[in-house]
């Protein structure tokens, strides 16, 4: 088994094996990986062609089989990616009917996958505090098991400071070292951070005071990160954050009333666009960071202010049902995330 650093480091050296097993907490990192290996080995102008795709909830063992022992068309190879495998997971409910049969032709078929074919299965875990399935573990000599799990330390401080390099942007180590220590584990926020500071920062050097204008306190930063994949219309990035915040504790109300505290400031905010204020105004008047306040006005440029009055209707009877009972404030809470990245 390897971490995803390594599988980043093989992807570059163009080292690819024939069978993938990849799980994680993150989705999207997942699919930025495997998207790497697709655009390294086919070609776009016959990717109908050579990349086919299979839900992992409905797939059935023959269709992955036909898939993978077709020949490619104009290429060397082709990919098929099983996403969402559940079955290769450890949990018991909502898995594929036939999730038996197909791990059983899989152990047998695993070693026989042809070098034409790269075969990509994932699938996601519930947190992040969930670890490598048994049933993954079993095919971990027959296919290069990927877990995408949370860097710490050194590690995560030398795939941060890649990010930066991407931008063309250099950090010294004592700022790379406390920008780690401020920012939230979780790749796509750190990713929103990075282009925050960069974009602030221009062509100066980053300094510590940059770091600390930008960082707001942890939790309404989250939440400006999870609106701000909302505006994207990016509710499984949104989501993520919802299950981080979850997990440290947070009460579902309190996460709440933090996200109804953002689209009111956004309605404000966007009135205040449409009567021709500023943004220079605009912080002032409703005391906001100047480059928070541009940020979040950004953000208001994806919606209309009938659609953020609607985003905080949503939020009201969320309210109305976190109060009641019946099921977990989690899944009323994605229900939330999921319908306001629709308005």
């Amino acid at each position: 088994m390897i971490n995803f650093l390594e599988l980043e480091n093989r992807i570059k050296a163009n080292k690819f094996d024939s069978y993938y097993i990849l799980c994680g907490f993150n989705e999207n990192i997942i699919k930025k990986n495997i998207k790497d290996i697709i655009d390294k080995n086919v070609n776009g102008d016959f990717l109908d062609l050579n990349y086919f795709k299979y839900d992992g909830n409905i797939v059935q063992y023959d269709q992955i089989f036909n898939a993978c022992e077709t020949l490619p068309f104009m290429s060397e190879k082709k990919v098929v990616v099983v996403y969402r495998s559940d079955f290769l997971s450890d949990k018991t409910k909502n898995v594929n009917k036939n999730s038996n049969d197909i791990i059983k032709k899989l152990q047998d078929y695993a070693a026989h996958v042809p070098k034409h074919c790269i075969l990509i299965m994932y699938y996601v875990y519930d947190n992040d505090r969930e670890k490598l399935s048994s049933k993954a573990k079993k095919l971990d000599k027959k296919a290069c098991v990927v877990e995408f799990t949370k860097l710490k330390g050194v590690m995560l401080q030398k795939k941060v400071k890649e990010m930066f390099d991407k931008r063309g942007k250099s950090i010294d180590k004592t700022q790379l070292s406390y920008f780690c220590s401020e920012v939230e584990n979780n790749m796509d926020i750190i990713k929103n951070e990075i282009d925050k500071l960069c974009d602030y920062t221009g062509d100066r050097p980053i300094e510590k005071k940059d770091i600390l204008d930008l960082t707001i306190a942890k939790s309404d930063k989250d939440i400006f990160n999870l609106v701000d994949f909302l505006s994207q219309r990016k509710p499984e990035s949104a989501i993520n954050i919802l299950d981080d915040l979850m997990f440290r504790g947070e009460k579902a109300t309190v996460i709440l009333s933090m996200i109804e505290r953002q689209y009111n400031i956004m309605l404000n905010l966007k009135l205040g666009m449409e009567n021709g204020q500023n943004a220079e105004e605009l912080a002032r008047e409703f005391r906001l960071h100047p480059y928070v306040c541009e940020k979040m006005m950004i953000q208001c440029r994806s919606y209309t202010v009938k659609q953020i009055i609607k985003a905080e209707e949503i939020c009201i009877e969320t309210e109305k049902q976190l109060k009641s009972q019946g099921s977990d404030d989690r899944i009323k809470m994605e229900l939330l995330i999921i319908k306001s990245a629709v308005v």
